[in-house]
């Protein structure tokens, strides 16, 4: 079997662990001996195993002149757990086969230079493109420290994403309301504007498919939340943040603060709303690594406006409204070579619904 074929068995194992390793990646790995897979594994959940320990294990830990396939470097370093890369040569591995390189500034070829000194037959960049778009956000989040981002909203087909009056319940079907569940279990938080909860009052959890809820984050610039907002129940299923400025109420800050309700101050943007880069930057460094905004217009617009947006997925209903609240606002653009450009990743039917998943290519 070709290197490739390893990989992809690899690969689909990594994806065992969506939603559970942030901001750890996601890894898979097989070892394999004159043809036959004698070992496989995946790392879990954060702070546990990694997957070529995981593989190890299941081999019982005979892997000599074996081959290893992994979907990222192994690991040279201390962590949670010890280097992967010692175990190896512990083992008298044959030859490993690797993904990607690991951007990790403690690892980042460190462990293909080990294996290769000690005479390790090392191959890189088998499958690689996967490799990249399996851990999109543990790549942006270790080399900027900023989580990535991805917009999600539900439209008709002429772009609006409520009607006039505010109404939005329900553009999309059901099968692809079951989809945005499962969309907000692998991100480590969901953002909204404190338009979206005095609209909707959402509980932002995951209900329609077993999954863990993320992290609920709420801009809001002046405290303009109602205590009783949905938002702010079950701490201990689904936490929320309400990230706000120097300008809040404070006697409604007082009494979030009273609900144990965690109010984030960052900086004010120059139309004296919350600063997104601030608070992106503020959740980076609580390791938040990934964040799904699902609105309102104005969030998506401001982020869009400012190049913090990397991913955008996009439910589209065969439904025209005609006058309506756009999913995205004035951006200020007037020339055609201005525009945004997308790069489409895939496109499918969930239900009645299409579904359009695309990079955002002027995201930094």
């Amino acid at each position: 079997m070709s290197d490739e074929y390893y990989m992809r068995k690899a690969l689909r194992l990594a994806r065992r662990g969506l939603g559970k390793t942030s901001p750890n990646p996601m890894v898979g790995a097989l070892i394999v001996r004159n043809d036959e897979i004698i070992g496989q594994g995946y790392h879990r959940r954060y702070g546990e195993g990694h997957a070529e320990i995981n593989a190890i294990r299941d081999t019982g830990g005979d892997i000599s002149g074996a081959t290893l396939y992994v979907t990222l470097e192994p690991c040279c370093h201390y962590g949670k757990t010890p280097p992967c890369v010692d175990a190896l040569l512990k083992g008298s591995i044959g030859r490993v086969v690797i993904g990607m390189v690991d951007p990790n500034p403690s690892v980042n070829g460190k462990s293909i230079e080990i294996l290769s000194r000690r005479g390790i037959e090392t191959t890189t960049g088998v499958l690689e493109e996967e490799c990249y778009r399996l851990n999109e956000s543990y790549l942006k989040y270790i080399q900027t420290g900023l989580p990535f981002v991805t917009l999600k909203f539900a439209q008709t087909l002429d772009g609006r994403i409520a009607s006039a009056e505010g109404n939005s319940q329900w553009i999309s079907s059901e099968s692809s309301r079951r989809l945005a569940h499962r969309l907000r279990s692998v991100y480590d938080g969901i953002l909204v504007g404190v338009g979206t909860v005095l609209a909707d009052d959402p509980q932002l959890t995951v209900r329609l498919v077993k999954r863990i809820n993320p992290l609920r984050i709420v801009a809001d610039s002046r405290l303009r939340i109602p205590l009783s907002a949905r938002v702010l129940r079950d701490q201990d299923g689904a936490p929320t943040i309400i990230a706000t400025t120097s300008r809040a109420d404070k006697v409604k800050l007082s009494a979030l603060k009273g609900m144990a309700i965690e109010v984030l101050t960052v900086g004010e943007d120059e139309k004296g709303q919350v600063d997104l880069k601030d608070l992106l930057k503020s959740l980076g460094e609580k390791g938040i690594a990934s964040v799904l905004v699902e609105g309102g217009a104005r969030i998506i617009t401001s982020l869009l406006h400012q190049g913090l947006a990397d991913k955008a997925v996009i439910f589209i209903a065969p439904k025209i409204m005609g006058r309506g609240i756009e999913a995205v606002a004035d951006l200020g653009i007037r020339d055609m070579s201005h525009t945004i450009k997308l790069s489409f990743v895939k496109a499918y039917r969930r239900g009645e619904d299409l579904v359009l998943e695309a990079n955002i290519r002027d995201a930094p």
